[in-house]
């Protein structure tokens, strides 16, 4: 491999900030920071921008997983770094840890994929959406983030069985009444549930307690299961509520497996954000959103914001050590720059596990849907099943694939890789069909047991990512790994918390009201603006 020239002298030499990574916590900090008058330096050792939040081509992404997971060779450590000619400085290596493990990749036509590889932009930390109303899309049309990114809707969400069946989630007043699947009793309880969930949100907002109904504080405090049984909503309805509307992981109708038992105050929230969703954006066709061209799109809005406000941006430089103050004994330095420091990732493991494949396939898990998030409750595929496995189906529309084949994301928490690995299995071989090696079809689909037509697998990866916690405080913190949500609202609120540490008091984004529109029309995007 030839080596790359090396850089030359940055001007300035120091900084306020210097972040280390540009996923999408440290991309909105990098933008907060610049907007408040702050100098920042962004470096990126990759060469692409989103770190573990990018979105590849088909070979980008294999060597990406390959080169971080941990059967990889550990990089060459670099001699120390020689004392600052104006301070004294000792060198402190940084050791980086592999973020995957049981990195799996199959390709079962590997001539057509060959063909289209650069046509794909495959997420690393998928499945992921945007509900409407996330805190991602309020600093976006705060900061003018928006105008660099576009949007289209997920068409439908599902709720799937070991069965095949793949159940509609009833998400407004009409879609309750269209939905051939519940009786006439089952709809009128789910409607009346959306109404007192509705009636209790306004009466929160306009706090009047005399002309609207309220769920009393002795219901917000108990389990929201517990609520839901209260409430005589069949099982049936309580899945749907419980992991395609307020998206949770664990079976909370077990607590010996259940590691997050949901109150009932925290699932009416999650509802409301899902209520709330549903109406934001005229043209959006549901409560959920996805960016074109990929999830990466989302940090690169907020670095390009970010470089508006003067931001410096460097790719491909790695960070092989820091320079700690022998007199202060505070880290100061990256060669010869002073700083304070943000590294994406530093090794705070959590105990948990997310398990996250990624499939191409000719042909669509639903007949006539292109974009829909498929959602697979505890127990619903084996009865081992202790979490919620996730499948996100993306179509060409989004720019993710090519025309005649979709991308298809799982994900579940598990505590080990074997566990994972396993879930993710048993939700693909229920969604699709691997190619048959002794019996090859062309066809675009090919048929199970019961005459519904499957998808056939093209290219597959496996693999399992390490969950890491920030740690925030001092002159070096650190930003979360992808966690195992559908959204990325707890990733922007540890940038939020960082951001508040620095500035203190100081309002974000306070100048950004008008910001041009680069953007090109799109008859088929969804438009977020205020």
């Amino acid at each position: 491999m030839i080596d790359l020239p090396p850089y030359p002298p940055l001007d300035p030499s120091n900084y306020d900030l210097i972040i280390v990574g540009t996923g999408v916590s440290e991309s909105v900090l990098a933008a907060a920071a610049s907007s408040s008058g702050s100098s920042v330096l962004h470096l990126d050792p990759n060469p692409f921008y989103g770190s573990h939040f990018a979105s590849l081509s088909l070979p980008d992404l294999t060597s990406f997983l390959h080169s971080n997971s941990f059967s990889s060779p550990p990089p060459p450590s670099s001699p120390p770094l020689p004392p600052s000619n104006n301070h004294d400085f000792i060198s402190v290596d940084l050791v980086n840890r592999s973020l995957y493990s049981s990195v799996e990749i199959s390709s079962f036509e590997s001539e057509i994929l060959e063909e289209h590889s650069r046509r794909f932009n495959v997420d690393l930390c998928g499945p992921r959406v945007v509900f409407c109303a996330d805190e991602s899309i309020n600093l976006m049309l705060k900061s003018g983030a928006n105008n660099y990114v576009e949007f289209k809707s997920i068409d439908a969400s599902f709720v799937g069985d070991s069965s095949g069946e793949l159940r509609n989630v009833p998400d407004s007043r009409a879609a309750i009444f269209k939905d051939k699947s519940l009786t006439l009793l089952e709809k009128n309880q789910l409607m009346k549930f959306f109404k007192l969930v509705q009636s209790h949100l306004a009466s929160s907002t306009e706090n009047d307690d005399t002309t609207t109904v309220k769920i009393s504080e002795e219901d917000m405090e108990s389990p929201f299961v517990d609520f839901l049984t209260k409430m005589r909503l069949p099982p049936k309805i309580k899945s749907i509520i419980l992991y395609a509307i307020a998206m949770l992981d664990y079976d909370q109708d077990n607590m010996e497996t259940c590691r997050h038992l949901l109150k009932t105050k925290e699932g009416i929230d999650r509802m409301a954000l899902y209520i709330i969703s549903m109406g934001r954006f005229s043209n959006a066709l549901g409560a959920l959103i996805y960016p074109i061209y990929g999830q990466g799109e989302l940090p690169q809005a907020f670095c390009r914001r970010a470089a508006v406000k003067g931001c410096i941006y460097v790719l491909r430089m790695p960070i092989t050590a820091l320079l700690l103050d022998k007199e202060t004994g505070g880290y100061k330095g990256i060669s010869k720059m002073k700083l304070s420091v943000f590294l994406s990732q530093r090794r705070l493991i959590n105990k948990r596990k997310v398990a996250r494949g990624i499939c191409v396939i000719r042909g669509s898990v639903k007949a006539d849907v292109s974009n829909a998030l498929i959602v697979y409750p505890p127990k619903s595929l084996f009865p081992e099943q202790l979490t919620a496995i996730r499948v996100l189906q993306l179509g060409s529309g989004l720019a993710v694939c090519p025309a005649d084949m979709h991308v298809l994301y799982l994900s579940t928490l598990c505590d080990n890789d074997d566990q994972g690995i396993k879930s993710l299995l048993s939700a693909m071989s229920n969604l699709i069909r691997l190619p048959d090696p002794e019996n090859h079809q062309s066809d675009s689909v090919v048929e199970n047991d019961t005459c519904e037509a499957k998808p056939i697998l093209l290219w597959r990866a496996l693999y399992v990512q390490e969950l890491v916690k920030g740690e925030f405080g001092g002159t070096i913190s650190s930003m979360p790994s992808p966690d195992g949500n559908l959204n990325n609202n707890e990733i922007v609120e540890s940038a939020l918390k960082l951001y508040e540490q620095l500035m203190g008091s100081e309002e974000l984004f306070k100048e950004e009201t008008s910001v041009e529109n680069t953007t090109e029309e799109n008859d088929d995007g969804v438009d977020i603006e205020d």
